[in-house]
């Protein structure tokens, strides 16, 4: 059980990380990461949203909408229950961590649209229908995985950003160029993770 678990939380951060994987995210991850207090501040707001969301979501699907044949409804659900919470965070950070919350600007209620946390809360549902045995522990150790997937993929971006702040890069690729393409260099860095969590997961 505890292996499992730590495979999947493993899986989650690395082989199927969804910024560097599966693309989802791509909005803040390329807007939120310049510098590195910023990207770990709107880590840890998706990363709390990820779980929270999840651990409402995944009850309200199967005991909810299963039974009662609305499952076409999983969509408008799962955005209502991400925008109610974003929404709650938003006003915790204005009134607790303003200077955090001035620095995120509009990219914190961007993260009721964020596809990244619609991701998690979805794939979860495909994941426990092709495997039964993945229940609910499993899509809150998915999702808590996923958010530090996604704060490990900001941190690395952050930093790269911030280096090559301080290059001396050809005008054909300075700006978005350069940005896109060593997002690109750190995507591929983790393609050298599969064998180490399939060998955990085995």
């Amino acid at each position: 059980m505890i292996r499992s678990l730590v495979a999947i939380f493993l899986a989650a951060i690395l082989t199927e990380n969804y910024v560097l994987n599966k693309f989802l995210g791509i909005c803040p991850f390329l807007g939120v990461s310049k510098k590195l207090d910023t990207a770990f501040g709107m880590s840890c707001a998706v990363t709390v949203v990820m779980v929270i969301a999840t651990a409402v979501t995944w009850p309200l699907y199967t005991y909810i909408l299963v039974p009662q044949g609305l499952e076409y409804l999983q969509t408008l659900v799962f955005i209502l229950v991400i925008a109610a919470l974003v929404q709650l965070l938003e006003t915790a950070l204005h009134k607790y961590m303003p200077p955090l919350y001035n620095s995120l600007g509009i990219y914190l209620p961007l993260i009721t649209t964020n596809c990244a946390v619609l991701g998690v809360t979805m794939l979860v549902l495909e994941k426990g229908a092709a495997d039964p045995s993945f229940g609910f522990v499993q899509s809150l150790v998915n999702a808590f995985g996923s958010g530090v997937g996604f704060l490990v993929a900001m941190l690395l971006f952050a930093g790269v950003r911030e280096r090559l702040e301080d290059c001396d890069i050809p005008e054909t690729f300075r700006g978005l160029p350069i940005t896109l393409v060593a997002a690109s260099l750190v995507a591929v860095s983790f393609l050298g993770f599969n064998g180490v969590v399939d060998r955990l997961a085995g």
